[in-house]
C-alpha cells in the first residue's frame, strides 16, 4: 500500500539528458559512475549493464584522454543509458565526448581555459541539445578561495560554483545542472541549502568521497535525506568505495524511504527477537537475492512474530505473519491463506511473481483497447 510523500520539492528547470528529465516535475534520478579503465571498452559496458540492471537512471564515465574519448564512443553504441562524459581542463575532449554521444558533459567552464574555448564547448552542447553539470568539490578549491576562507565552507564552495555558473550566464546557456559536494555531512547540508535559494537549475546532490559501504552509505543518508526532506536535490548518486551497482541500489533505497521513487520491492520486516517463528534475516536475505530484478513498485512485509505481524503485514502488498508450524498470509490488506512456515520464501516469491504477471495482463489488455 503505497502512501503519498509530504515532501514539496523546490521548482527548478527542468534539463534532459537523455531520455531522463533531471529537475522541474520529473522524478528524483539515480546515477552512478564507473570504475573502470574506460579504454576497456568491454569491461566498462559490463559495468554500465550490472548499474542498469540494478536500476540506474544514467550513468557518468571519465573520459581524461583523446584515447578515452575514442573508447567512450564504442561504449555509446553498446549500451542505451544516458551517458555522462566526465572532462577535466580539456576542452578538446569535451568536444570529442559530445560528438561520440554524450547525453551531458560534466566539465567546469572556469577550468577550461579562455573564453573562446569555453564558448566552442557550449556552442557544441546547445546545438546537440547536451546538458552541462558544474561539479564543484571542497578538496579541489581554487587557491583564492583557500586563501579567502582558510578552509572550506558552504560559502566557499557556494562562492566557486557562482563563478563557473555566471560564465554559462554571460554565454546565455541555462541547461546546466550543479554539485557542490564535501566529505563532511554539515559543510555539504550548508552549500547546497545556500546555492538552491540563489539559483534555477537542478542540483545533483551527494557526499564526495563518503567512504566504504556502510559507513559511506549511514553518511550519504543523513546529509542527502536531510536534503531531500526539504525539497532539495533532483539527481543523485551515493558516492561509495563499492561497486557502482551498489550505490544505485543506496540510492534507491534513500527515494524509497522517503516517498520519493516507488520503484521496486519495499520491504518491511522485523528486526527479529526470540519471539520470531522463523530466522528473518535468512529469509530476508533470500527474498531480497531473488527478487531483485523486480522493477514494479511494491511492499511485501515479512514479521517474525503475531506482536507487529497482523499491523504490518496488512498495510502492506503481500504480507507474512509468522506462527508456528503455519504462518498467516495477507494478500491486499486481506488474510489470504496460511503456508507451512518452512516455506515462506518460495511462498512470498510465488505470490510476488503472480502479481507481476497479472499487472502484465493487465496492460496489455489496456494497450489492446
Amino acid at each position: 500500500m503505497h502512501h503519498p510523500s509530504p515532501i514539496s520539492r523546490r521548482v527548478t528547470r527542468k534539463i534532459w539528458v537523455g531520455k531522463v528529465a533531471v529537475g522541474g516535475d520529473a522524478p528524483i534520478s539515480v546515477q552512478t559512475m564507473t570504475n573502470t579503465d574506460t579504454c576497456d571498452v568491454a569491461a566498462t559496458v559490463a559495468q554500465i549493464r550490472r548499474c542498469v540492471d540494478a536500476g540506474a537512471d544514467m550513468v557518468r564515465i571519465s573520459v581524461p584522454s583523446m584515447a578515452a574519448a575514442e573508447a567512450f564512443a564504442q561504449i555509446r553504441r553498446e549500451v542505451d543509458v544516458p551517458l555522462i562524459a566526465d572532462i577535466h581542463f580539456d576542452h578538446r575532449i569535451a568536444l570529442a565526448a559530445a560528438r561520440a554521444g554524450a547525453d551531458c558533459l560534466r566539465i567546469n567552464p572556469g577550468n577550461i581555459g579562455s573564453d573562446d574555448k569555453v564558448r566552442e564547448v557550449v556552442d557544441c552542447a546547445r546545438d546537440r541539445g547536451i546538458p552541462l553539470r558544474i561539479g564543484v568539490n571542497a578538496g579541489s578549491l581554487e587557491k583564492d578561495l583557500q586563501k579567502k576562507y582558510g578552509e572550506p565552507t558552504g560559502a566557499a564552495l557556494v562562492e566557486s560554483a557562482m563563478r563557473h555558473i555566471d560564465i554559462l550566464d554571460r554565454m546565455n546557456f541555462p541547461d546546466f545542472k550543479v554539485s557542490v559536494k564535501a566529505s563532511n555531512v554539515f559543510l555539504t547540508l550548508d552549500a547546497y541549502r545556500q546555492l538552491s535559494a540563489q539559483i534555477e537549475q537542478p542540483l545533483h546532490l551527494g557526499v564526495t568521497e563518503a567512504g566504504v559501504f556502510r559507513s559511506g552509505t549511514v553518511k550519504s543518508a543523513v546529509a542527502l535525506g536531510a536534503l531531500l526532506l526539504e525539497g532539495i536535490g533532483d539527481t543523485l548518486r551515493i558516492s561509495l568505495a563499492a561497486p557502482p551497482e551498489d550505490e544505485v541500489k543506496v540510492g534507491f533505497d534513500l527515494l524509497k524511504s522517503l516517498g520519493l521513487r516507488s520503484k521496486g520491492i519495499n520491504f518491511i520486516a522485523c528486526p527479529s527477537c526470540s519471539r520470531q517463528e522463523f530466522d528473518v534475516i535468512k529469509v530476508m536475505n533470500e527474498l531480497e537475492a531473488r527478487l531483485e530484478d523486480v522493477r514494479e513498485a511494491m511492499d511485501v512485509a515479512v514479521i517474525g512474530c503475531k506482536v507487529n505481524g497482523p499491523g504490518e503485514a496488512k498495510e502492506a502488498d503481500i504480507g507474512v505473519c509468522g506462527a508456528s508450524p503455519r504462518s498467516l498470509v495477507y494478500s491486499g490488506g486481506e488474510k489470504s491463506h496460511l503456508i507451512d512456515t518452512a516455506g515462506i520464501v518460495d511462498e512470498v516469491e510465488r505470490m510476488v511473481r503472480a502479481r507481476l504477471a497479472a499487472s502484465s495482463r493487465v496492460i496489455l489488455r489496456t494497450g489492446a483497447s
